[in-house]
């Protein structure tokens, strides 16, 4: 499809992404109400209402302090305007036409459809470690990332909460894959989906997986909270997204990592069995 034809579907493009009239705002509050949504459910779950009976899951027994979840709101709200900002840039103004969204399913298929959708797991995976580990160097740490690791022990609030800037960088992952591969709006409103689910299970402050997965022939190339936790803990090493393949390749995975997963996992199944 050429840019001109992508530019003629600006009309259909905003019929898709929104079932309402299309503007900023309108993409402003898609984006703050699944963050708001997904984030409430998790914290009502596991820091209110079953905060007692599930407390052997937490990964760091002890709790965050309330202005924490206060400062993580504050700034994934503003991460939530800038999110909207980036994407009513790619998809709602001329850029579109640089990109490569389509908007029938039939021109690629449902197999490429549902391919596609694993294709921007797999492609944000990979630029979130290299641009994570570059936020942790000394020169840009102070200045980029050290808002989001003022959450040492973080909550699911901690999901979106960035610094601007690093919220652009996050942000600009949706832009890079609509240049680089077709994307439908519909594909990318899955992936959005799933970003936000794993994300704040990331920041969950639970561990959800069972004892043993860590060491398992998958589970071994699968993010866990444990792992982001200690990340966000000690500040070094497990830099991965979704997966564990880049902080594997490039030695970056804590070596406490497997030990710690077994600690906590091992402390519920114990209270399952009644040991504790």
């Amino acid at each position: 499809m050429s840019g001109t034809q992508r530019l003629r579907n600006f009309t259909f493009l905003k019929q898709m992404v929104m079932p309402f009239e299309d503007s900023f705002w309108k993409l402003l509050l898609i984006i703050s109400l699944r963050y708001l949504i997904v984030a409430s459910v998790a914290f009502a779950i596991f820091y209110l209402f079953r905060k007692k009976v599930w407390q052997h899951k937490k990964i760091q027994l002890r709790f965050p302090a309330h202005s924490d979840y206060y400062r993580e709101i504050i700034y994934s709200i503003i991460t939530a305007f800038i999110f909207a900002a980036v994407g009513y840039l790619t998809f709602l103004t001329a850029f579109v036409q640089y990109t490569q969204t389509y908007f029938n399913i039939g021109d690629y298929g449902w197999g490429y459809f549902a391919l596609s959708v694993v294709m921007m797991i797999v492609f944000h995976d990979t630029y979130f470690y290299w641009m994570h580990w570059l936020m942790h160097r000394p020169a840009v740490f102070r200045w980029v990332h050290k808002v989001h690791h003022l959450s040492t022990n973080p909550s699911p609030w901690a999901a979106m909460a960035f610094h601007p800037i690093e919220a652009v960088f996050e942000a600009l992952i949706i832009t890079v894959i609509a240049v680089a591969f077709p994307v439908h709006p519909m594909a990318i409103a899955i992936f959005l989906l799933f970003m936000m689910l794993y994300n704040v299970y990331g920041h969950l402050g639970y561990e959800l997986y069972p004892r043993g997965f860590a060491a398992s022939a998958i589970g071994r190339w699968i993010n866990t909270s444990v792992n982001h936790n200690q990340h966000h803990q000690h500040f070094t090493g497990n830099y991965g997204l979704y997966f564990l393949w880049w902080d594997r390749w490039m030695g970056t995975l804590r070596s406490d990592y497997d030990t710690k997963f077994e600690e906590v996992t091992a402390r519920y199944s114990n209270k399952a069995a009644g040991k504790v």
